[in-house]
């Protein structure tokens, strides 16, 4: 949640022509990893959680795929965005971890 909420803020910046471009990708991509855990943990399968972490690191990859395009086109400063670049790191850890944990016990 906090990468959403980060995620936000620094967005709010982007040019209002990227309102329904980049900003708007990248909010929804974000927006989508902790709505995917959450459906997968909630559904009766094993198999149907991993696919649904797949799901919320495929996003997570988005989003700093997206970051770094916002980085480049200068529509956030680097500083700013050092600040979401180690949560992103760390979140797709926890989400590999976890995946090969549910992996293990399968």
């Amino acid at each position: 949640m906090d990468l959403v909420h980060g995620v936000y803020r620094v967005s709010a910046g982007f040019p209002s022509e990227e309102t329904y471009g980049l900003r708007s990708q990248i909010r929804r991509a974000s927006v989508s990893i902790p709505s995917n855990i959450a459906e997968g943990h909630t559904r009766s399968s094993t198999k149907e959680y991993l696919n649904h972490l797949s799901m919320a690191q495929a996003s997570l990859a988005e989003v700093e795929t997206q970051l770094e395009i916002a980085i480049r086109l200068e529509y956030v400063p680097p500083e700013k965005a050092n600040v979401l670049l180690p949560a992103i790191q760390q979140l797709g850890k926890q989400l590999y971890a976890l995946r090969n944990s549910l992996e293990a016990r399968k």
